[in-house]
């Protein structure tokens, strides 16, 4: 466990040191929330009955925006092949980074969204059902993106085709999201959404170390 955590930390420590993660996440976040009402239009009603999704939307997209980077730069300076070869199992090392890259990239826009929700109305009340739901649905999110990288961590470019792979992968975490941060779903509708969100980010825990690990193991020989 020491071993991870300090995995973890190191990911952190680069991802704050060289920029460029939760930081082009949160502005590319910020950019579309400010558009999006020039967009659409002064209507506050339309805005309103919107809002939880367009946010959900943004997430989506600010998090595919960094998802290449969670294993890129080790695979090129050739710190995966070291990890590989560790004692710590592959599937842990792909954990460990995918945490890593929630709470640099995940946790902030989840925390951040709520309160950026008030640019385009959002109501009072969604505030915490939305941050409970992007709380749990980023999650799923980092976990799904890293098994995207791992895919396509020997590609130059690889970008737009983990965009592609992991997409249809974001439609239920999208879906039941926004369920359960819409108050016109009404409590019948919102907590079972809930959670399975919650479900479906314990399972993304638990397969997506898997996968991943399998992909690299596949560049790795």
């Amino acid at each position: 466990m020491s071993l991870i955590w300090a995995l973890i930390r190191r990911d952190l420590v680069l991802a704050i040191r060289q920029g460029g993660g939760a930081g082009t996440a949160l502005g590319f976040f910020l950019t579309v929330i400010v558009l999006l009402p020039i967009g659409l239009g002064p209507d506050q009603n339309l805005l309103q009955r919107l809002a939880p999704g367009l946010l959900w939307i943004a997430l989506l997209l600010a998090v595919l925006l960094s998802a290449d980077r969670i294993f890129q730069q080790d695979y090129d300076d050739g710190s995966l092949d070291i990890m590989a070869m560790g004692p710590v199992p592959l599937e842990l090392v792909a954990l460990a980074k995918a945490v890593a890259h929630w709470i640099s990239t995940g946790l902030p826009l989840a925390i951040a969204a709520p309160l950026l929700g008030f640019l385009i109305n959002l109501e009072p009340q969604v505030i915490a059902p939305l941050a409970l739901a992007m709380g749990l649905g980023s999650v799923a999110l980092s976990l799904l993106a890293a098994i995207g990288a791992a895919v396509t961590v020997g590609l130059r470019r690889g970008g737009l085709l983990v965009s592609l792979l992991v997409l249809p992968l974001y439609i239920p975490i999208m879906i039941f999201g926004v369920s359960a941060s819409t108050l016109s779903a009404g409590p019948d509708l919102a907590t079972p959404s809930l959670l399975i969100l919650a479900a479906l980010a314990l399972a993304s825990l638990v397969l997506s170390p898997i996968a991943a690990a399998a992909a690299l193991k596949a560049y790795l020989r």
